[in-house]
């Protein structure tokens, strides 16, 4: 189970189609003298938008779900979008039995589990969206992670003027609660030693990728506030097998137009033909101890990216520092394991994560990912 930590920081069910908007997250906000202060918090978005969000449940009943075969496929979407200012309830982090199994899993000894339950973030749940046109991005987290574990970066994103859908992969976290209070649990890690499972595993969330943009963009969107999503500009980031989840996604279906991978190993799935002209940034661990940016993939994965493409490195970052645990972890009184804060390499991944997107998908030429180099000293430039 050390193994799979390290790359961590890495039923019955309706018919086909069907999906809900979580309800229990819209009760009325308790009274101020009553209201707990966060036992963590995390930064606050630079962008000019207040932070909406909504969480779906999804079912694709066309598609047996590749750990438990007896079951359709079934996923989680937290949706972050561009909000108007709202004193309405800060979205939860996750619930208290997500973070006990994340927090037994990932063997964070001593984070109490408050420290992700009741962790500050920046959403307020149902916001009125601020209408308008924005581009979508994919996010999709480390394997035993979950979505919540790229909630920095989602809010980010929205405050700069996107939709975000943070997906969580059924089967492959430590701890997914669905409606209802079931859980999914990491059936996936029982698979791990398995020839080929981490390209299994990055394939199939491609097609989770896929089955989520035909809800979201389709002729019948699930989503209330699908009109804020312009189909045309579509990118896609992850952690770790998240991050070369977004390489098949963009392998697979050609509406994803940039990616991001967050020191992921890319398990074969850039194709020899490539991603035609497509943008792709490449942020890892700077030197031969990530599961990600220190191994032979990203060498392979170099050579077939024919577009934009950055390789770029940080130096006293972890494999588990692009994720917001570990910064939660560090506040919460638990040693890092980084040379880097928990705090900076947060910091650091939701602002290259964010002004990438702004240059591929929105035409923002300024600040570029090459002119970030100042501000973060820490981030070398590869050129194999």
């Amino acid at each position: 189970m050390r193994v799979v930590a390290a790359i961590m920081l890495a039923l019955i069910v309706p018919a086909a189609g069907v999906a809900w908007a979580l309800d229990n997250e819209t009760t009325a906000p308790p009274p101020k003298s009553s209201v707990a202060q966060p036992v963590t918090q995390l930064p606050t978005p630079t962008g000019s938008f207040a932070v909406g969000r909504n969480v779906l449940h999804l079912v694709d009943g066309a598609r047996k779900d590749p750990w438990t075969p007896t079951q359709p496929r079934e996923l989680m979407v937290s949706m972050y979008y561009p909000a108007h200012q709202s004193d309405g309830v800060r979205a939860p982090y996750a619930t208290d039995e997500e973070s006990r199994l994340l927090i037994e899993g990932a063997e964070l000894a001593g984070v109490p589990v408050q420290a992700l339950s009741k962790a500050g973030t920046n959403a307020v749940v149902d916001a009125a969206p601020v209408d308008g046109s924005y581009p979508l991005v994919v996010l999709s987290p480390g394997f035993t992670g979950s979505r919540f574990t790229l909630t920095a970066v989602s809010e980010e994103l929205a405050s700069r003027g996107y939709v975000v859908a943070a997906l969580d992969h059924a089967g492959e976290s430590f701890g997914i609660e669905f409606p209802g209070g079931r859980m999914s649990t990491c059936v996936a890690c029982g698979r791990f030693g398995d020839p080929g499972a981490l390209t299994l595993m990055a394939q199939n969330r491609a097609r989770d990728t896929a089955f989520v943009l035909d809800r979201l963009t389709g002729p019948a969107p699930i989503w209330p506030h699908a009109r804020l999503i312009d189909a045309t500009r579509i990118g896609m980031a992850g952690h770790s097998i998240g991050g070369a989840s977004a390489a098949a996604a963009m392998a697979l279906d050609p509406r994803v137009r940039a990616g991001v991978n967050m020191d992921g190993s890319f398990q074969g799935v850039v194709p020899s033909a490539g991603l035609g002209e497509r943008p792709f940034l490449m942020l890892g661990v700077d030197g031969q101890s990530s599961p990600g940016a220190g191994e032979a993939s990203w060498d392979e994965a170099w050579t077939r990216l024919h577009g934009w493409k950055r390789w770029l490195t940080v130096v006293g970052a972890e494999h588990e520092s692009f994720a917001d645990v570990g910064l939660l972890a560090e506040q919460a009184g638990a040693p890092g394991k980084a040379a880097l804060p928990g705090n900076r390499v947060v910091d650091l991944s939701r602002i290259y994560v964010a002004t990438f997107f702004d240059q591929q998908l929105r035409g923002i030429g300024q600040p570029s990912v090459d002119a970030l180099a100042a501000a973060f000293p820490e981030v070398r430039t590869n050129n194999p």
